[in-house]
């Protein structure tokens, strides 16, 4: 400590005793009758030049002072003299005033107007601003005129060492690979140091390790940091701290410092191999696991990490090499055994392999460090389960002719538990597959049987399912497709391919092709189909027709002579007889069509139409269209005038829905009789005396309403129809609201005191009427039925 102390003492007082050293020669006078100044301390340049001066030659000058120094960070009980202005005009008379102005004047540099001394009033940083720039001036005490120009100097702030080194950018952190040589970099660090790093050693830094040996070192000068050990293992240790020392004085006593920190982490590389946990590992399974379900995981450490850590793994060696396998998990780091193939208790029951772990990524630098891989043993045992059966074949082709007979056995399915308890099978058909129900199967043997007749024209392909379900549990289930091709016999006659119509010209030419027919059979046949064509016995010597075989399997009809006429024979047909070639031959008549048509020149057919034959030679097919659209566009003509005509002649007559007549006459009942009064109303009749007020019209709906016409005088009783015929009719035609139309008005009123009496024949007593009823005969029975009822009455009259 007392050294340190001493140090420092010595760093400030050691500019004090260079300036004091200087001072002396700083003093200069210049001569008399020089315009120039005296500077004491610092030297300070002022110039005059006389104004009556017109002479222009060389003055001679002293010294030019334009700077002065003061240190920083001083601080005493009085203000610190940084220099002193004169001039050779001032003779010590006190009438020389001198002026300061510029940074810092005034609050931070003060100066004697008298004595021209400067002195510093406040501490200085030259880490703040290192100099100033200041002007002084001589003027007149009295009247502040300038004696000279004003002249300019500067004030430094001399450094001392009051700044310790920084590092702006710590802590650090940087990393270098494990395993690394001696003297690999690992980064490198800086630090500043405000001081003037030209005046003197106060910004020169030297750097040093605190804390981090002997693992790494540092530059001193460049502070480049690097490993001081060969092969550090981050498997031992990953991180390091180290502290690291920047000090100024180039690191001398009595210097400041800095320090910081780094941390240095060590990268992984690919420096160990795997390593299996444990050398051997068990593992069971059930026997009726599915494929590809997870047995085991097996797993290798690495000490690395990363990409160095990943292995992969692979069976290579055992007896199960080709049941199972093995992948590697990237996630988890381990290999997960997997089943390939199907296990078999009663076949097998345990398997042993030999699985390997080895590194992807090798790094060929620590190759001599052994092979990067391991290896272990894996014993897997199978465990029994109750299997479900299991068919002969996982798949059956059966084949039955058309024919079979129903109940006759197709095929047989077998199936076993593949258990060492070896229970019972019972077979059945899923139904599902065999929705008409056409085959059964015996549940006891699995033999397959026809249950409906079987038809290969609608379906060649059968294909059912087969359920074997052990007796003994029956949640154990197999199912295996059966597919049942239905074989061929010759059971359909061919017949032709389509309905032929064939046209014969009437100019046609003998041994001319009419028409050429094709025949289709709905068997197949394993050679393929060959007909044979002939016509029927009877039909062997046909005088117009003749048949001929070609080589297509097809037969052509042939005209035998010229000459036909649609007039005498409009239409032949032709019966042919169409064979198979199967076992036994099946045979069918088939009819063909032939028409008798009239063809042009060049054998197109024109008409088949016998009335066609009758029409003009010259009218073609387009002038008869014409006539006949002609012809019905004059009925339409016609019809429409017509029908405008009734139009015109209709009675106004106002339909409304509502108005529902009472009156109903239907002219095919016979009536009820005098007592009869439901179908119409015959008030108006029965009454004839009060009939005086307003009746409205029920055939019409007039528009507009008037007054009730005044109504007759009472008819007296004995009144005749006649006459009361007549007033109604008068008051009808007198209706201004009836319609200009005639009204058809019944009245079923016969009147009173009638000499003739009643007409009615039912009452009449006696009858001399000589009706004769036979002709309600010719009417139909029941008629004929009422005229004998009658006939009869009236012979009872007459006796």
């Amino acid at each position: 400590m007392p050294e340190r102390l001493a140090e420092t003492l010595m760093d400030l007082w050691t500019p004090l005793i260079i300036l004091w050293i200087t001072l002396p020669s700083c003093v200069y006078t210049a001569p008399m009758n020089q315009a120039h100044v005296l500077t004491t301390g610092s030297p300070l340049e002022l110039s005059r030049q006389s104004e009556d001066m017109r002479i222009l030659s060389r003055s001679k000058r002293g010294w030019v002072w334009n700077q002065m120094f003061v240190l920083e960070e001083f601080s005493g009980p009085e203000p610190i003299l940084v220099g002193r202005l004169h001039t050779d005009l001032d003779p010590g008379s006190k009438k020389i005033k001198y002026i300061l102005s510029g940074d810092g004047a005034g609050t931070i540099f003060q100066i004697n107007d008298i004595t021209g001394d400067i002195h510093a009033i406040k501490r200085l940083d030259r880490e703040e601003k290192a100099e100033y720039t200041l002007t002084a001036q001589a003027v007149d005490f009295e009247t502040n005129k300038p004696l000279e120009p004003p002249s300019e100097f500067i004030i430094k702030v001399q450094d001392i060492n009051d700044n310790a080194p920084e590092f702006l950018n710590g802590p650090y952190h940087a990393t270098v690979p494990e395993m690394s040589i001696l003297g690999t970099s690992v980064t490198n660090v800086t630090a500043t140091d405000a001081d003037d790093p030209v005046y003197g050693n106060s910004a020169k830094l030297v750097y040093s390790i605190l804390e981090g040996q002997p693992y790494f070192s540092i530059e001193p000068e460049t502070a480049i940091i690097k490993t001081a050990l060969p092969n550090m293992d981050r498997e031992a240790k990953e991180e390091y701290l180290v502290v690291i020392q920047a000090k100024d004085m180039g690191g001398h006593s009595g210097g400041l410092s800095g320090t910081t920190t780094l941390t240095v982490t060590l990268t992984d590389v690919n420096d160990n191999p795997p390593k299996f946990a444990q050398s051997l590992y068990h593992f069971s399974v059930p026997e009726d696991v599915v494929l590809g379900t997870a047995i085991g995981r097996v797993k290798a450490n690495d000490q690395d990490i990363g990409e160095n850590a990943q292995s992969s793994y692979d069976i290579i060696d055992g007896d199960g090499t080709a049941l199972f396998e093995i992948t590697s998990d990237a996630q988890a780091q381990d290999g997960v055994i997997r089943l390939r193939k199907p296990l078999d208790f009663e076949t097998k029951k345990s398997y042993t392999l030999k699985v390997e772990a080895a590194n992807i990524h090798i790094d060929p630098r620590f190759s001599s460090r052994g092979p990067f891989k391991d290896t272990a043993t894996v014993k897997i045992v199978v465990e029994d389960a109750d299997e479900p059966p299991v068919f002969s074949s996982p798949t059956y082709l059966l084949e039955v002719h058309e024919n079979a007979a129903l109940n006759s056995v197709i095929g047989q399915v077998t199936a076993r538990d593949p258990d060492i308890t070896s229970s019972p099978i019972r077979f059945s058909i899923d139904r599902h597959t065999d929705l008409e129900r056409q085959f059964n199967i015996n549940a006891d043997d699995g033999k397959i049987t026809l249950a409906t007749p079987l038809d290969r024209e609608l379906s060649v392909w059968h294909n059912i399912t087969i359920i074997a379900t052990e007796i003994r549990n029956h949640s154990q289930i197999s199912r295996v497709p059966v597919a049942i091709k239905v074989l061929d016999v010759n059971d359909n006659a061919p017949e032709f391919a389509s309905e032929y119509e064939a046209f014969l010209c009437e100019n046609g030419k003998p041994g001319q092709v009419i028409q050429t027919v094709s025949a289709m059979d709905k068997d197949d046949p394993k050679n393929g189909h060959f007909f044979l064509y002939s016509l029927l016995p009877e039909m062997v010597n046909n005088p117009n027709f003749t048949i001929k075989k070609n080589e297509d399997n097809s037969l052509s009809i042939l005209a035998k002579h010229n000459g036909f006429n649609r007039q005498k024979q409009e239409v032949y047909l032709l019966p042919i007889v169409i064979s198979d070639s199967g076992n036994p031959p099946l045979s069918s008549t088939s009819t063909l069509t032939i028409r008798v048509c009239g063809c042009s020149n060049d054998g197109v057919v024109q008409s088949c139409n016998v009335e066609a034959y009758v029409l003009p030679i010259g009218l073609s097919m387009g002038a008869l269209i014409a006539i006949l659209a002609c012809i019905i566009l004059l009925l339409v003509i016609v019809v429409l005038f017509v029908t405008l005509r009734r139009h015109k002649n209709e009675p106004l007559i106002i339909k409304d829905d509502e108005d529902v007549r009472e009156n109903i006459i239907r002219y095919d009942d016979e009536g009820g009789g005098e007592e009869d009064t439901e179908a119409f109303d015959i008030a108006t009749l029965q009454n004839p005396d009060g009939i005086n007020g307003f009746l409205p019209r029920k055939d019409i709906k007039p528009d507009l309403q008037f007054m009730p016409r005044q109504g007759l005088a009472p008819v007296p009783n004995g009144v005749d129809v006649d006459e009361f015929i007549n007033v109604r009719l008068h008051e009808a035609d007198n209706d201004p609201t009836a319609p200009p139309y005639d009204s058809i008005q019944i009245y079923g009123y016969e009147g009173r005191g009638s000499v003739a009496g009643s007409l009615s024949s039912l009452e009449s007593t006696t009858s001399d009427s000589d009706q004769n009823f036979d002709y309600l005969s010719d009417w139909g029975p029941r008629f004929k039925r009422l005229g004998e009822l009658y006939s009869v009455g009236e012979s009872d009259k007459e006796t």
